[in-house]
């Protein structure tokens, strides 16, 4: 297939984009690149087009059979800091590039969504994609959003799949910082400290950036009639943890630390427990293969190779909303996030 994958320079992007070129498909990026020297490593090199998605164009879209749309401010301290700004490029801007694509003849449109939709569940019970909504941030409801829009969109001709990714992790070109495993393993492997902002008690399922690449690659390749209008929780029943479970893997794994809670000691009231029982049903072939520990040893390892330090870990280099914070102070942004010049 001819795939546009928008946000490609990004944390799931750039560890999408090749294995998906591994797998054939003849791909082009669109970004406009906010990250641009945040690499924790060279990435994956495609041809691609430096174009805010709030400026797509049908004509943009015309050569593609389907666009992976990963591109938005991608996590709730980025929703809180202008939620109207999330309202438009998360939630209108995803509206438009998908009617956009409609238009162009696109035949299948795989949206990035998020777990974080559930908000706060009941502990006691897995919730799957027929489960209540109840979103809790600028970021969260504007998936809610999307997905419905995306629904209204589907057709005969229009095939529209959201993935309801569970909490990413893992190793990336373009690293983050701001994930719960990521920034734990940061904190073990830089300070020895492994620091707690909760009581340690909400649950987070979890999913490795390669495993979402799996399944992305599956649902694009997968028969439409098994896919199509579908939402579908991504990742594994296993991977559904407490915070404080995070933070003793990551003890074990990274050697001489200790856990800290060094917050109020109050439940981050954001906690919810997935169940992944549909993507499984649907793909028998699919195959996720991490899990937390071996993450958090990769992680360990990634940082080690890298010469990480505390100043970088700390730094804005790595977390999305202090990296965007300062190109806006620096003038490089305005405050729509639109580049300069």
């Amino acid at each position: 297939m001819r795939i546009l994958v928008t946000g490609h320079h990004g944390y799931i992007g750039s560890v999408a984009v090749p294995m998906l070129a591994a797998a054939g498909h003849d791909l082009t990026g669109l970004d406009i690149f906010l990250y641009e020297g945040c690499d924790l490593r060279p990435g994956f090199e495609i041809p691609s087009l430096r174009l805010d998605v709030r400026d797509v164009e049908p004509t943009d879209l015309r050569w593609f059979d389907a666009v992976v749309h990963l591109a938005a401010l991608s996590n709730d301290p980025l929703g809180d800091l202008r939620p109207e700004l999330t309202h438009e490029i998360n939630f209108e801007a995803t509206v438009e590039l998908a009617s956009a694509a409609k238009a162009a003849g696109v035949e299948r449109f795989l949206f990035a969504s998020s777990c974080s939709m559930y908000g706060a569940a009941r502990p006691d019970q897995a919730v799957d994609e027929t489960g209540e909504l109840r979103p809790m941030t600028a970021y969260a409801e504007s998936k809610v959003r999307s997905e419905a829009a995306l629904s209204e969109l589907a057709d005969d001709n229009f095939v529209t799949i959201s993935m309801r990714n569970a909490t990413a992790y893992g190793a990336s070109p373009r690293l983050r910082l701001d994930v719960v495993l990521n920034n734990l393993v940061g904190w073990a492997f830089t300070t020895g400290r492994i620091r707690i902002l909760s009581d340690g008690t909400p649950w987070r399922p979890l999913v490795h950036v390669k495993d979402i690449a799996r399944a992305m690659l599956a649902l694009l390749e997968a028969p439409r009639e098994l896919v199509h209008g579908e939402s579908f929780n991504i990742g594994v029943d296993a991977e559904n943890y407490q915070v404080r479970e995070l933070a003793e893997i990551v003890r074990d794994v990274v050697p001489g630390c200790e856990v800290e809670y060094v917050g109020r000691g109050d439940p981050d009231p954001r906690s919810y427990r997935v169940d992944f029982g549909k993507l499984a049903r649907v793909l028998p072939g699919l195959e996720l293969e991490w899990n937390a520990r071996a993450g958090a040893v990769e992680l360990a390892d990634a940082y080690e190779e890298a010469g990480m330090t505390f100043q970088q870990f700390e730094g804005d280099r790595y977390v999305r909303v202090n990296h965007l914070k300062r190109l806006v102070a620096h003038g490089a942004l305005d405050d729509d996030l639109r580049w300069r010049g």
